[in-house]
């Protein structure tokens, strides 16, 4: 049995998941509302959070699992890229974990985390296959030949998908977490109310950034009561840009192969509903969880004890 450790950003997760890939126990503890009134994550505050919870989350996630330390034969743990204080945090425990009961280590790229969430359970998809990835910090297409084996095909040449939803509810006065706000909000507006524009880049790359000033000029000249009006239909319309322009992507570079979304953006609703022939990461895979990263240990090799000590975190790729 594998035990995961994820905490990259503002999740502190940990899960146990046998080496057939089934979960026997998935724990995550957001610090959504502790970050809610700042609008968004303060990397020293969630480090400091990550320090308080990863022990009681690791010990539910064995009392969920009905195990112990004695029935884990692995530790795996997010090395990056995320916020680098927080990496810390989960890497630390997870050495620490490792070492004192001579177990080996698997430092995992959360990235492949991700994608490794569509691995997992009685429905796992088997490579090859297309994957979108498009979460807070990333958008990007790759080509999945193998476990453990892909190639990008196209990235974000500014703000990654979710940044954009998070900015976009920013500048409508939504809440945070923004991306779900959003979603929720758009649901009650009208998507052809305002033509934002979807950008064309080179090649399978994408940009976000023009969208999210459109919806900075739709928005600025408004008084509070019109933009209480509006701020459904505005969403709506904001929203399918950004999903249009992910669907295009997709459709796009498929060339008739298999298809998969991951990421938390994959958990929008408009986005599921548009690739409805796409392998899509079950909801409570989509956000940040420990379940995908010990996953994507049982593709990765593990280092032994205790040459593991020396490894670092890194914030970015």
């Amino acid at each position: 049995m594998i035990l995961g450790i994820e905490t990259s950003c503002d999740e502190t997760a940990a899960a146990l998941v046998t080496a057939g890939g089934d979960i026997r126990a998935s724990v995550v503890s957001s610090q959504a509302d502790l970050h809610a009134r700042y609008g968004g994550v303060v990397p020293e505050v969630a480090s400091r959070r990550h320090l308080e919870l990863v022990a009681p989350v690791v010990r539910d996630a064995l009392s969920e699992a009905g195990a112990t330390l004695d029935d884990v034969d692995t530790v795996a743990v997010t090395q990056g890229p995320g916020l680098i204080g927080a990496l810390l945090v989960g890497l630390a425990a997870a050495k620490a974990i490792a070492w004192s009961r001579r177990l080996p280590l698997v430092p995992v790229d959360h990235l492949r985390g991700h994608v490794a969430s569509l691995y997992l359970g009685p429905d796992a998809l088997e490579p090859p296959f297309l994957c979108l990835l498009a979460s807070g910090g990333h958008t990007m297409l790759l080509d999945v030949r193998g476990y453990g084996e892909e190639a990008v095909l196209g990235t974000t040449l500014d703000d990654a998908a979710g940044e954009a939803f998070d900015k976009g509810a920013r500048l409508l006065g939504l809440g945070y977490p923004g991306g779900r706000e959003l979603d929720l909000l758009a649901r009650d507006g009208d998507p052809t109310a305002y033509a934002f524009p979807v950008a064309r880049v080179p090649g399978l790359d994408f940009s976000f950034s023009g969208l999210k000033t459109a919806l900075l000029y739709a928005t600025r000249d408004l008084s509070e009561d019109e933009l209480a009006a509006r701020r459904a239909d505005l969403a709506a319309s904001y929203q399918r840009a950004i999903v249009r322009a992910l669907v295009a992507r997709v459709r796009e570079a498929a060339g008739g192969k298999r298809t998969a979304v991951v990421g938390g953006v994959a958990a929008n609703s408009e986005l599921r509903a548009s690739l409805p022939d796409a392998a899509l990461a079950p909801l409570a895979l989509c956000t940040d969880n420990a379940a995908m990263i010990a996953s994507a240990a049982r593709f990765t090799e593990a280092v032994p004890y205790p040459a593991y000590l020396g490894l670092d975190a890194y914030a970015s790729r």
